[in-house]
C-alpha cells in the first residue's frame, strides 16, 4: 500500500510538474506571437507608409499636369474671347456707320424684318 501511496503521490507530483511546464511554455509562446505580431505590424506600417508616399508623389505629378491643362484652355479661351469681340465690335461699327449712311432705307429694312418676323411668330402659335 505504501507503494501505490508513493506511486500516487509520484503520479501527482509528474501531473504537476506536467501542469507547470505547460504554463512555462505557454507563455513562451504567447511571447513568441506576440514578436511575430509587433514585426508583423511594424512591416505593415512601413508598406502603408511606403504606399502613402508613393500615392502623394503621384497626385502631386497629376495636379501639376492638371494645372497645365487649366492654363493652357485658360490662354485659349482668353484668346478665342478676345478675337470675338474684336469681331463683334467690327460688326457693330459696320452696321452703324451703315445705318448713318442711310437712315431711311435701314429703318424700312428693320420694319420689314419685324414684319416677317412677327408673322412667323404668329402662324406657330395657330
Amino acid at each position: 500500500m505504501a507503494t501505490t501511496k508513493t506511486a500516487r503521490a509520484t503520479v501527482k507530483d509528474d501531473i504537476n510538474t506536467l501542469k507547470d511546464d505547460l504554463k512555462v511554455l505557454g507563455a513562451e509562446e504567447k511571447a513568441r506571437l506576440r514578436e511575430k505580431a509587433t514585426a508583423a505590424e511594424a512591416r505593415l506600417r512601413a508598406k502603408a507608409a511606403e504606399a502613402e508616399t508613393r500615392l502623394r508623389e503621384e497626385a502631386d505629378v497629376l495636379r501639376d499636369r492638371a494645372r497645365g491643362y487649366y492654363d493652357t484652355a485658360r490662354v485659349r479661351g482668353q484668346e478665342y474671347y478676345d478675337e470675338a469681340s474684336e469681331r463683334f465690335d467690327e460688326a457693330q461699327r459696320y452696321l452703324v456707320e451703315r445705318v448713318q449712311e442711310r437712315p431711311m432705307q435701314s429703318t424700312a429694312i428693320a420694319l420689314g424684318v419685324g414684319v416677317v418676323l412677327g408673322l412667323l411668330l404668329a402662324g406657330r402659335r395657330r
